[in-house]
């Protein structure tokens, strides 16, 4: 049993090659990869390992920033990874180095996402000075250059095609359109809000091909027709509740998620759709899984 559960411990600097269909996973204070395939069979090496503890290029604070972690992107083909954490913490990491290329924090920080012209927004959620959306310039470490109040912020997602920002909260899925962005003082302009068909919206994902943005829920899983602008339940997740993540293959289409319980935010399981898997890394409190590119474009 001993030799199923091996996991090999790296140093944040430090990666194996990623594996043909390699899995980014988050939740508590460590950002690690492991390979699904061999992981479904039992054996989970960690190919990679990222905890903001350990880096020195990251002031003290906030190193202490990032005691869960509630998001991890693979961004720029899998040479970058951006990471936030409900403790506040945010940043963009190289990878494989693990180099802190940029970092802020946002109350209750729960998605990050790349924009044009080398900037970086964050979706805070509930508590103190959160449910805002909040845009820094990378060049600047932890100087914000704009917020917007958003209410339960969970989800922000580039849209390179229509030239918007998609960004969810408690009640609603917001479009917005990038203002005066070649300028020292860019803002965010809402150009339409869709109302969700149920509150506690929480996991934003774009499908990899076609129209369609993932949107979760407290109790459903919906997509979402960009160009149609109307929700229709999931045809496979669709009545599940609390699930914390989906993400799809780009080459696959196999689908991952990770679905929490009444008793806690987090979950020890991975689910996987087409064909369906499971797979349960030992001593771990998951809450985001996001397919990893096997070697960086």
């Amino acid at each position: 049993m001993k030799n199923l559960l091996l996991f090999a411990l790296l140093t944040s600097a430090q990666a194996a090659e990623p594996a043909p269909h390699s899995l980014m996973l988050c939740g508590m204070g460590e950002v690690f990869v492991i390979d699904a395939d061999a992981a479904e069979k039992g054996s989970f090496e960690k190919l990679w390992s990222w905890k903001a503890k350990d880096r020195e290029d990251l002031p003290e604070a906030q190193r202490k920033r990032f005691g869960t972690t509630d998001d991890c992107k693979p961004v720029d083909g899998g040479k970058k990874v951006l990471i936030s954490s409900s403790g506040s913490g945010c940043a963009l990491v190289e990878h494989p180095s693990g180099k802190v290329l940029w970092h802020g924090h946002v109350t209750s920080a729960h998605s990050l996402e790349l924009l044009p012209r080398e900037r970086v927004v964050v979706a805070g959620s509930t508590g103190g000075t959160g449910n805002k959306l909040v845009v820094f310039d990378i060049a600047r470490s932890d100087e914000p250059v704009y917020e917007t109040p958003l209410p339960s912020g969970h989800g922000v997602v580039w849209d390179e095609a229509r030239k918007c920002l998609w960004a969810l909260g408690f009640k609603e899925l917001r479009r917005y359109e990038l203002k005066d962005w070649e300028s020292d003082k860019p803002s965010l302009l809402m150009q339409t809000s869709h109302e969700l068909p149920d509150e506690d919206g929480h996991e934003l994902q774009a499908m990899p091909s076609g129209t369609d943005l993932i949107v979760s829920t407290h109790s459903h899983v919906y997509l979402f027709d960009r160009d149609k602008a109307a929700f229709r339940l999931h045809p496979e997740l669709g009545d599940k509740g609390l699930v914390k993540c989906v993400n799809v293959h780009p080459v696959t289409g196999r689908t991952v998620f990770i679905q929490a319980s009444d008793k806690a935010w987090w979950s020890g399981s991975i689910h996987l759709l087409a064909p369906a898997g499971e797979i349960n890394p030992p001593n771990e409190r998951l809450y985001k899984a996001r397919w990893f590119p096997a070697s960086p474009e």
